[in-house]
């Protein structure tokens, strides 16, 4: 096909595709699938090898959110039936964080619920970044605390935090049909505050909440125009209790093409399948691994995932190998422009050729 051979030549040169060639990959027949995804498997070769990056998240807070995120379990008047509590004491997080580790995580993922961090909240994390690097050295560890308020990220980023997960989930034109107690605009804003204070962004979407190929392609294009260092791409749950309850819209196959999508608009950058791989990709996750090359082991926020184990025989049996800690994820390029990003923001000067 002429429209994947121009897209792999694209990815290759890290170059945007266009809206309509996105737009195409998202019409492709399912009969040509597998074409699609030997054309995605082509970049995310040249960025990222046969490595898989493995993360865990550690739900540092559950439930009680004041915000009205429609596909969220944890929204404020959620009727679904999930466990709530209040934050973990930092050698809780930090015992959670060290099963990951001990799985193959490279990077623990700190989330609590809520609109954002109090300073407070913001001091606690603090105190748990310090439990998890003492147990567990090495290991990345990125924040997802909602939105930002000015300095919290600097603060973050003094504490040992290596990254900032706050995700567009969805288009701009689309977002008031999911969320009205804050706006498309506050989400863009926190992604760039963590950027400033040097922390590595990341920021993806959700699939499979009723929106059309060009709500998919507007995020997409998004993001690369914010330029995260990694894009997870969920797939809705829909939980009984919340508005997008009966939101059943994804097929194994449509999931896939959404991630083919995905990987030619941010060829060089981590792709990672997040929530509801299992639920909608089904026997075809490890086909999605030619495409992605990042997931989480284990449970999600508020839903179970895959067994460790079970993920661990699916990436050895695909033909792949887990990323270690001694491996940077990003390309040589990227991982460039984040250590001079962080250098600057720590006043420092950079050597020549850095």
């Amino acid at each position: 096909m002429d429209l994947l051979k121009t897209l792999v030549d694209k990815g290759l040169r890290r170059e945007l595709p266009s809206r309509d060639e996105a737009l195409a990959v998202l019409a492709t027949p399912d009969d040509d699938l597998l074409d699609v995804v030997a054309a995605a498997g082509k970049v995310r070769r040249k960025y990222f090898g046969r490595r898989v990056k493995l993360n865990y998240l550690v739900n540092l807070k559950s439930g009680l959110c004041p915000e009205d995120c429609g596909y969220c379990s944890q929204r404020l008047g959620s009727k679904a039936e999930i466990l709530k509590y209040t934050w973990l004491k930092p050698g809780e997080a930090a015992a959670a964080a060290a099963s990951g580790v001990a799985g193959g995580a490279k990077r623990v993922c700190l989330v609590a619920s809520g609109r954002g961090p109090t300073d407070r909240d913001v001091d606690r994390v603090a105190d748990t970044i310090s439990a998890i690097r003492d147990e567990n050295e090495g290991v990345e560890v990125c924040a997802c605390l909602g939105l930002l308020s000015d300095g919290q990220a600097d603060r973050l980023r003094a504490a040992g935090a290596d990254a900032y997960n706050h995700n567009l989930n969805t288009s701009e034109e689309m977002y008031g049909d999911i969320c009205s107690t804050h706006d498309f605009s506050d989400r863009v804003q926190t992604v760039k505050q963590a950027q400033a204070a040097g922390l590595s962004a990341c920021s993806g979407l959700i699939a499979g909440m009723g929106e059309s190929d060009a709500d998919l392609v507007d995020v997409a294009f998004a993001l690369r125009e914010m330029d995260p260092d990694s894009v997870p791409v969920n797939f809705l749950i829909p939980f009984e209790g919340t508005p997008l309850a009966k939101e059943w819209n994804l097929t194994p196959q449509r999931a896939m093409k959404i991630l083919a999508m995905v990987r030619f608009v941010h060829p060089d950058v981590e792709v990672r399948i997040a929530g509801g791989r299992e639920v909608h990709l089904r026997s075809l996750q490890p086909l999605a691994l030619h495409i992605a090359n990042s997931i989480f082991l284990g449970d999600y926020l508020t839903s179970e995932g895959q067994a460790g184990k079970a993920d661990l025989d699916m990436i050895a049996d695909a033909g792949f190998e887990v990323e270690g800690q001694e491996t940077t994820t990003l390309p040589e390029h990227r991982d460039a422009e984040l250590v001079a990003v962080r250098r600057r923001g720590a006043g420092t000067e950079l050597p020549p050729n850095a």
